[in-house]
């Protein structure tokens, strides 16, 4: 079975290439060899569901695993994995929820036992065996019991975005027939009833925050859902239990539908198991027998990024994970982390880029020598991080900026004892990863996809490099589709993490998939000697002009806003265009309660326009060419990045200032705010077509 591979570098971390085309480190291939068994042997005494094929679209269908030399674990179910912990960590605390300002905490015993009672109350109120428990609201521990205990019933889980409408409601709802739907408040309820009538599947409706406002048939509170297990014995549940099969669906994550309709996306016990104990170790995630690692649940749960790195990783490594409140991202996320001290956090780049912003406010307001102090340690910490690695040793003047000035601006940020820092969902801006750096927060890149159970590269302490989405998970695969002179190739995975197929979706998951199994991702990237990748953009997002130059949007808007820091989002325009222009928003003030753009400038925005001379504090201050001063440096920023381009069609002609910045209420960005270009482009195709006007 290694027969082929062959040895394509040889320095300090060989990268290795077997004929077939796929790429691991040599440090994965050491790992592999020392657990090293026959497949055969692995699969004794497993009990799977009979399969034929590596993908299904059918929700009680089953797939051949991904098992190899490479990943010969064990497959399990979430049970099993679950009833591992519970004997290694039943005693520490699992979840924590603030109530009433005071933590309530539950142990891994109580949070397997409760999830139990959901499992039976589940059953009782009519839950069919590969149908759907719905659950949409902002993350807690109610959240928690709803997934797993779906999943000990039979039945698939599935997360419904909070930001959603009542069609998108409708429509995860309905594709994956569910029979409960678990809803957080008032308002999601709200939405499920205007659409009820439309879903044949649906039996039941609980809340779990707030009280019922209003006594209907099938809607239940969280207490009156607990206790309706208690006829359901215990012989039932585990009998249900025991017939579930790793290589069965049990999770259905939904696409954002960024560039189409959502796809469900069926994930198996195997996917969820098996990437849960093996993506973590790469990011350097420790097992609660060692240090228990404590994290803060806030990204949404129905994303694969919040769900793996929350649920099913806590759930592996014994976890202690707090529940943020629900207005994290208007402002108490710092409050709850300043409580929590987490030792790792997760956030997308937007979350990282607000962070960043709340800090140059703050160092903006402090008084002149705390000003200069802040400025100065950055500085020797950035240059220093710049120059070595993480884990190289430091100067002496490092060590004192450090211990002296930014030991203590981590703690007001609830950082003091995090050691890992991870972004996901979306590539991160190089000026925002400096910045941290100057903070002496290395952000860790992860990539990966729905489609992979979440990360298939992770950075971390071990693997970090600046700008790059790190190596491939040990145990999994990846190669490079359709090469060009540049070495940029599609990126395609293979590993246990890989999903099962999309719900009745054949034809979108043959297209992913292929006849050879590797998943497509539709991202293009480059690999260096040491195995590391660098995302350079998506075939999606691929502009072709009218002269037939395929351009990658993301590496010019990216050099924008590097180049001209008043710029808060930048979309390139261009397909089947004779020339490039560019779409652009100004950083501003986002309403806390509606998180709404407004139309003020953020103070960054004030102290740059000031710089240059101008008063403008408004948007609406700039945009039409008002502001002479500011559309100026706008347009010698164009220039600069232009004057890098590497052909006349890659410069960009024509640019213009829209009135507010991108959002998620406004419909320009999705969930993890992630740009949604096909929408952008329906909305501002007025503007557009001025552009391109003879």
């Amino acid at each position: 079975r290694w027969e082929g591979i062959v040895l394509m570098h040889s320095g300090h971390s060989p990268l290795l290439q077997s004929r077939r085309g796929f790429a691991f480190d040599s440090h994965c291939l050491l790992f592999c060899i020392a657990e090293k068994k026959c497949v055969e042997e692995v699969l004794e005494g497993v009990s799977l569901a009979p399969a034929h094929c590596l993908w299904t679209t059918e929700a009680n269908g089953s797939v051949r695993l991904r098992i190899d030399e490479l990943c010969p674990q064990e497959p399990i179910t979430v049970h099993q994995m679950f009833m591992t912990s519970v004997q290694k960590y039943g005693n520490l605390f699992a979840l924590a929820t603030k109530r009433n300002d005071k933590w309530e905490k539950i142990t891994f015993s109580e949070y397997y036992h409760l999830s139990r009672m959901a499992a039976k109350s589940f059953l009782k109120l009519g839950l069919e065996r590969f149908h759907s428990v719905a659950i949409l609201g902002f993350n807690s521990e109610e959240w928690f019991l709803s997934a797993v205990g779906a999943v000990f019933a039979g039945g698939l889980m599935t997360g419904i975005y909070a930001t959603n409408s009542p069609e998108a409601c409708l429509y995860v709802a309905s594709d994956s027939r569910a029979n409960v739907i678990v809803v957080e408040n008032q308002k999601q309820l709200d939405k499920i009833l205007q659409i009820k009538d439309n879903l044949t599947h649906l039996k039941a409706i609980v809340q779990y925050s707030g009280p019922l406002q209003k006594k209907m048939p099938n809607l239940y509170s969280w207490e009156e859902f607990m206790g309706f297990g208690v006829d359901i014995s215990d012989k039932s549940l585990d009998d249900i239990i025991d017939s579930q099969k790793a290589n069965q669906c049990c999770v259905l994550i939904y696409t954002s539908g960024t560039t189409g309709m959502p796809k469900g996306v069926m994930l198996s016990h195997d996917n969820i198991t098996w990437t849960a104990r093996h993506a973590s170790q790469a990011g350097d995630m420790q097992p609660a027998e060692v240090k228990q690692e404590t994290i803060v649940s806030y990204l949404p749960l129905s994303h694969i990024a919040g769900q793996i790195y929350d649920l099913w990783t806590g759930i592996q490594w014994g976890e202690l994970v707090y529940f943020a409140q629900p207005d994290a991202l208007k402002g108490s996320l710092i409050t709850t982390l300043r409580e929590a001290s987490p030792s790792s956090h997760m956030g997308v780049p937007r979350v990282w880029e607000k962070i960043m912003e709340k800090i140059k406010e703050e160092i903006s307001h402090s008084a002149y020598m705390k000003k200069k102090l802040v400025t100065w340690a950055m500085s020797v910490i950035l240059d220093a991080n710049q120059r070595s690695t993480k884990d190289e040793e430091k100067s002496f003047v490092f060590t004192l900026a450090d211990s002296l000035v930014m030991e203590k601006l981590r703690a007001e940020l609830g950082f003091s004892r995090c050691q890992k820092f991870f972004s996901g969902a979306a590539p991160i801006g190089s000026d925002t990863m400096q910045f941290f750096l100057g903070l002496n927060i290395w952000i860790y890149e992860v990539y990966g996809m729905s489609e992979s159970a979440g990360p298939h590269f992770m950075s971390g302490p071990k693997a970090c490099k600046l700008l790059s989405c790190g190596k491939v998970v040990p145990g999994c695969r990846c190669k490079l589709a359709n090469i060009d002179a540049d070495g940029i190739g599609e990126v395609c995975f293979w590993g246990r993490n890989v999903f099962m197929g999309y719900l009745n979706m054949e034809d979108k998951t043959m297209e992913a998939l292929g006849e050879d199994g590797w998943l497509r991702s539709g991202d293009l990237a480059k690999m260096d000697e040491e195995g590391f990748l660098y995302i350079t953009g998506r075939i999606k997002e691929l502009i072709i002009t009218a002269g037939g130059e395929n351009i990658p949007p993301l590496p010019i808007e990216q050099a924008v806003k590097r180049e001209i820091p008043i710029i808060s989002n930048a979309m390139l325009i261009g397909d089947k265009r004779k020339f490039l222009s560019i779409l652009l928003t100004l950083k501003c003030v986002t309403n806390p309660e509606t998180m709404e753009p407004t139309d003020n400038l953020s103070l960054e925005a004030v102290e740059y326009c000031q710089q240059l001379g101008s008063q403008a504090r408004n948007v609406s201050d700039i945009i039409g060419g008002r502001d002479k001063v500011v559309n100026h440096a706008i347009q010698e920023g164009i220039d600069r990045v232009n004057a890098k381009a590497t052909s006349n069609a890659q410069r960009i002609q024509k640019w213009t200032i829209l009135r507010k910045e991108f959002s998620g209420s406004g419909g320009e960005l999705g969930p993890t705010m992630k740009l949604r270009r096909p929408i952008v482009l329906k909305m501002y195709q007025s503007e557009i077509e001025t552009f391109y006007r003879e």
